[in-house]
């Protein structure tokens, strides 16, 4: 891991996270009641118990009945509720003390219940656990589409309401967005986004893109970003969406990281603290990445010059060697010629023109003619110039009489 990198996940202990995890789970709640009689009839109670318990506190009957009949305290860990009704419903937990009262004789005149809610906690710790194994994942160089796809199914079921959780991935030129995660979206509305242009306008994620800020549609139905894309959200069930540009620490734009809901609906602080969190990740996961294809790029390159030089020094072996054998062979063959030039040098010269056919010829030999095939014979004047006319492959070898300028001169 580079110091850049180091320094980019040890900013995930930093005050500024420190304060997002604040905003999203806030202060726990603490919870109240005192309940008389063996009925457990409730004579005070705060509003979080009533909100969490209904206002008899009927969900805590079997605890209420234990106490009053022991005459001794009990506590209990993560006891779960589930809040509201619907879609709006999400589940809460708390840690409760259930003490009885008693009359100055000791009799039991009912039971006293305190408590704070521990679902901030839970989710505090889960979060901080999922977001540890992110930049584990990253640290370890996973792929990058598992570290992403990972990243959105953890904000989907960190998040108590229905959300879906989207990535898109930056062309090199900045112009495009690719799919990169979205594992929740119907596949018929990734494929329909995936290269969509960077651009005013063009929806959520096209516009945080083309201006490096967040883009905040609370309404599809209604917002003119959406024009182009708002037939394809309504078939995929999307009423909102909340773009963020994810940027490299130099300002480049690696992509976006997006949040839909069914409906229409305003992001909350909780909202934006989570998307600085793992906005924050995914950036840190693409840039991993590309730090990643550079280096096997340049490792690539640099082998394929190694193996270029390594090609140049063979040829370059092989021509020499090439070299080498024709010089052997020219110096044979040189050694060859000097060696029937020698030969014929010994040869008697004719007295009389030997190119006069059958009928022969008197007049005295002057010029000596060879061929390629190593024939060669003394003619007079006439016979000579006859020959070199009609016989392919004839030269004048006379090296006696000056060869050629002998014959000219003759």
């Amino acid at each position: 891991m580079t110091h850049g990198e180091r320094a980019a996940m040890s900013a995930f202990g930093t005050q500024e996270h420190t304060d997002d995890l604040r905003a999203l789970f806030g202060q726990s709640s603490a919870v109240f009641a005192k309940f008389s009689g063996p009925r457990h009839e409730v004579e005070t109670a705060n509003a979080a118990f009533l909100a969490a318990f209904g206002e008899d506190g009927a969900a805590l009957g079997e605890l209420l009945d234990q106490v009053h009949r022991t005459n001794e305290p009990s506590t209990r860990r993560d006891v779960r509720v589930v809040l509201g009704d619907g879609p709006h419903a999400r589940e809460a937990f708390f840690d409760l003390t259930c003490e009885p009262r008693r009359a100055p004789a000791g009799e039991v005149l009912g039971v006293r219940v305190i408590g704070v809610e521990t679902t901030q906690v839970k989710h505090a710790q889960r979060l901080t656990a999922e977001h540890r194994a992110l930049l584990e994942q990253i640290a370890r160089q996973a792929p990058l589409a598992e570290v992403l796809d990972g990243m959105a199914r953890c904000i989907e079921e960190l998040v108590p309401e229905e959300l879906f959780v989207s990535v898109l991935l930056a062309d090199p030129d900045g112009l495009h967005l690719r799919h990169g995660a979205a594992p929740s979206l119907p596949a018929f509305y990734n494929e329909a986004i995936d290269g969509i242009a960077t651009g005013e306008g063009v929806g959520s994620c096209g516009t945080a893109a083309h201006r490096r800020e967040p883009v905040i549609v609370t309404d599809i139905a209604t917002d003119p970003f959406w024009d182009d894309f708002r037939a394809l959200a309504d078939r995929a069930g999307l009423g909102s969406c909340w773009s963020t540009p994810i940027l490299a620490r130099d300002g480049a734009l690696l992509g976006t990281f997006a949040m839909y809901h069914r409906t229409a609906r305003v992001p909350q602080d909780t909202d934006f603290a989570l998307i600085r969190v793992f906005a924050g990740t995914a950036a840190l996961a693409i840039e991993r990445h590309h730090n990643e294809l550079a280096r096997q790029a340049a490792e690539a390159e640099t082998e394929a010059a190694r193996e270029a030089l390594a090609e140049a020094v063979r040829a370059e072996r092989e021509l020499r060697a090439e070299a080498e054998r024709r010089a052997d062979a020219a110096a044979e063959l040189a050694a060859q010629m000097e060696a029937a030039a020698a030969v014929q040098a010994q040869a008697p010269h004719p007295e009389h023109c030997q190119l006069g056919g059958r009928a022969g010829c008197t007049a005295p030999a002057e010029i000596k003619v060879a061929d390629s095939w190593g024939d060669s014979a003394w003619g007079c004047g006439p016979h000579t110039e006859e020959v070199l006319i009609h016989v392919r492959s004839v030269f004048i070898a006379s090296s006696e009489l000056g060869g050629l300028a002998a014959y000219v001169h003759r």
